[in-house]
């Protein structure tokens, strides 16, 4: 998870870029920011897909099989 700091970081740069330019060191920081929170949520969304199972109404296991390789591989690990 991404520090709060950063994230307060990330929306300063925001609304500044909204009300006025930012330096070009402003936009690299900016962009550094925002490629370290995609990975951060890119990371916790899979984590949650990890305890993910799909059931059909009849009750049978139908979690695709990309998902349980996933899962089998983090049990390993």
């Amino acid at each position: 998870m991404l520090s709060q700091d950063k994230i307060n970081r990330i929306n300063e740069l925001a609304n500044k870029s909204k009300k006025e330019n930012l330096t070009k060191s402003e936009k690299e920081e900016q962009q550094k920011l925002r490629q370290e929170y995609l990975k951060s949520a890119r990371k916790s969304f899979k984590n949650q897909l990890k305890g993910v199972t799909v059931v059909d109404p009849e009750g049978n296991d139908v979690t695709p099989k990309k998902l349980r390789e996933m899962q089998k591989n983090e049990k390993k690990n």
